[in-house]
């Protein structure tokens, strides 16, 4: 372990005491969500602050995945649930292989429910699980840890700047080990916790909301939505059904019957079956010039000579 992560605790923001709960074991329930909230209040800001280097990354991202690369996150602990929670979200909401991005957890999948804390110490299987998935060049690597100073995670993004990946550090306290490696630092200062150390709180929140804007707005720029429609997302449940049938009729003004015709001859897809009905084309014309625009529907509807608005 190296001298940076055996730094003092209490010098890191995130693990520093908190004068506004110093009592709270003395409140009530009331007062203490109360507290809780107005503590929350702070952590936006703390992310807008951050906003250079969050767009910085999704341009790297966007870059990388047009090239066949992926998206990767690792971290430990929370800061690993919530990078696994994010990328296995992914697909349902934009029809993307699972493969494009990827969550890693110190300890693998059974610290996704249990704790395995003594994984992240271990700064070798960091590099060691980025191997196992055989990290290439053009993937980007975002490394989560609130301290900044976590082994696993420093040993993992050591490995992808050896690859030549481009990489990201996310943590909540700036001038960490894990910035100074990483070629974006991504550095929500959120202060410390209600509890102290207990960095699921504020910090895990504010990844969270980082995590939603890496994903979301690359997705963006990758052409999975319409507007702010969801247009790319997989029908794999009744809900997901109705919500498809119901932005097909808002987005085409067609009715309930032409919805369903037109998800069915486009195998489910929503995107498809707004080109259809909005240019008159069939399934297999559609899905041609859909694949010419690189599957922005925008540009699809365009390219047939329609309005493109959404």
């Amino acid at each position: 372990m190296s001298t940076a992560t055996r730094s003092d605790l209490a010098s890191l923001v995130s693990e520093a005491r908190n004068p506004r709960s110093a009592k709270i074991d003395l409140m009530t329930a009331s007062e203490i969500v109360t507290c809780m909230n107005v503590e929350d209040q702070g952590v936006a800001k703390a992310v807008a602050a951050e906003i250079p280097a969050i767009a910085r990354t999704v341009d790297q991202i966007v870059e990388a995945i047009s090239q066949g690369g992926r998206l990767i996150y690792i971290g430990a602990g929370t800061s690993g649930r919530l990078g696994v929670l994010d990328a296995s979200e992914c697909p349902p909401t934009f029809s993307v292989p699972d493969t494009m991005v990827v969550g890693l957890i110190a300890g693998g999948e059974r610290a996704l429910r249990y704790p395995v804390e003594a994984a992240e110490d271990d700064a070798d299987q960091g590099a060691e699980d980025l191997k196992a998935i055989d990290l290439e060049a053009r993937d980007v690597v975002v490394g989560i840890a609130v301290s900044g100073r976590t082994p696993y995670v420093i040993g993992a993004l050591r490995h992808a700047k050896e690859v030549g990946a481009f990489t990201a550090s996310l943590s909540c306290n700036p001038g960490s080990p894990i910035t100074e490696i990483a070629d974006a630092a991504i550095s929500p200062v959120v202060g410390p916790e209600v509890i102290t150390g207990s960095t699921r709180l504020k910090s895990g929140t504010a990844q969270k909301m980082v995590l939603n804007m890496l994903s979301t707005a690359s997705m963006i720029r990758l052409g999975k939505t319409w507007g702010n429609r969801m247009v790319d997302v997989t029908i794999s449940n009744q809900k997901l059904a109705d919500r498809a049938e119901e932005m097909l009729r808002d987005a085409t003004g067609c009715d309930a019957k032409e919805a369903q015709d037109l998800l069915r001859k486009s195998d489910g897809s929503v995107k498809l079956a707004i080109l259809m009905q909005i240019t008159d084309l069939d399934a297999d014309k559609a899905r041609a010039i859909l694949e010419a625009e690189g599957g922005f529907l925008r540009k699809a509807i365009e390219r047939a000579g329609k309005n493109s608005a959404a």
